[in-house]
């Protein structure tokens, strides 16, 4: 049995039995609602997945006619998808505890890749889903964008914010922290001068949830959606916008991967930036 939680531990779950694929998907919505490059998800027949907990503490957001997407009132990480009529489980592969067993098998999706992350990896890509395969087109509304300035929103649109300034910096994070906060299996950060950021509207809509015993870590998100969201870190004047919700190409690509001592053993990194089993020294 394999067992997962959020970031908070409010809410449990655990799944007995094989998985059956393992999918890195590029999908916007994806990328929006984790707030990363993309979301690995296994799957496995329904029957094997039960809840261990805090099933009370799940808010689920119907992202479309077909499905609906669950995320911690508390803490914003994101919550398996159970398609009952297809005895299904599809968990988000990143805050699993051990091995699951299987390695990725294919990208999916990749016609919505981000444009700062490049896949260079072997695996199978398919620009939505592979041969066989179908699932109903969902057509999303362009966000507003405005020349020179970086934006980005949260799902449902109803949080936006802009900011008038260069990144400053731009890691992959392979914490357990922010796999289990982003239920990825690796968060994608991008850092800012606090002075260029502001938010455009739905700031009132905001959860913000500061992690018990840690000085900086926390998250925050639409607590209509659930959409990670950027958070100010006022005492160092940055804020820190997950990538995954950008609308616009921030310009910077990822400088290196971190705390890659906490990586998810599943996980290969097959690019070549510079590794560090720890924070990067600035």
């Amino acid at each position: 049995m394999i067992t997962a939680s959020c970031l908070c531990g409010e809410v449990g779950w655990q799944y007995d039995g094989a998985f059956a694929s393992m999918s890195h998907c590029h999908c916007s919505m994806c990328r929006k609602h984790h707030g990363t490059a993309f979301v690995t998800f296994v799957t496995g027949p329904g029957r094997g997945f039960s809840w261990a907990g805090g099933e009370g503490s799940i808010r689920w957001y119907r992202s479309s006619e077909h499905n609906r997407r669950g995320f911690c009132v508390r803490c914003g990480a994101k919550m398996p998808m159970l398609l009952s009529e297809h005895d299904l489980a599809i968990l988000p592969a990143g805050p699993l505890e051990g091995d699951p067993g299987l390695r990725p098998q294919r990208h999916i999706f990749v016609g919505s890749r981000a444009p700062w992350y490049t896949i260079t990896d072997s695996l199978p890509q398919h620009a939505a889903l592979p041969p066989g395969l179908s699932a109903s087109v969902v057509s999303r509304p362009m966000p507003e964008t405005r020349p020179d300035t970086i934006s980005g929103s949260c799902l449902c649109g109803d949080v936006a914010f802009e900011i008038g300034a260069a990144p400053r910096r731009m890691y992959n994070c392979h914490c357990l922290r922010c796999r289990r906060a982003r239920s990825a299996v690796h968060a994608t950060n991008v850092f800012y001068p606090l002075e260029s950021f502001r938010w455009v509207r739905g700031e009132s809509q905001l959860t913000d949830y500061a992690l018990p015993g840690a000085p900086y870590f926390g998250t925050s998100f639409c607590s209509r959606c659930g959409g990670m969201m950027p958070r100010s870190g006022k005492e160092h004047g940055i804020v820190t916008v997950p990538a995954g919700s950008l609308d616009t190409d921030p310009g910077m690509r990822p400088l290196a991967h971190i705390y890659v001592g906490s990586k998810a053993p599943w996980f290969e990194i097959t690019d070549t930036l510079p590794q560090f089993a720890e924070m990067r020294a600035r």
